[in-house]
């Protein structure tokens, strides 16, 4: 699988027609250390560029927004009970999975480090 980007600084990973979603690295050293995640349930209907869920750290709130169209299948309630597993691995830390019905343009790897290069 072939990991893509959001300028939301989301990532996203998809196999077949589902879309596995996670903050990015950068997103979570600027947000800090994560205290509470709140996402949407499976069977939600989540719409692209829409926020859907909210992470908040120590230092503020950040918004998650659906990077495709299609409807929750899965929640991570492991990192909704352990907001902090964020920070320790956000490339591991995946959010939500979607089922999805239409797939945006992401970023590639090497765009997504352009973007976050300043």
């Amino acid at each position: 699988m072939t990991r893509q980007y959001t300028s939301d600084h989301e990532w996203v990973e998809v196999d077949g027609d589902i879309a596995t979603v996670g903050i990015t690295r950068y997103a979570a050293d600027k947000l800090g250390d994560v205290v509470y995640v709140d996402l949407p349930k499976p069977g939600a209907t989540v719409t692209a560029s829409t926020v859907v869920g909210e992470i908040e750290s120590t230092k503020s709130v950040g918004e998650l927004f659906a990077p495709v169209d299609g409807e929750v299948v899965e929640a991570n309630q492991a990192v909704v009970d352990d907001p902090g597993s964020i920070n320790a691995d956000a490339d591991a830390a995946w959010l939500i999975r979607v089922r999805f019905t239409s797939l945006p343009e992401l970023l590639s790897a090497d765009q997504y480090a352009e973007l976050t290069a300043e």
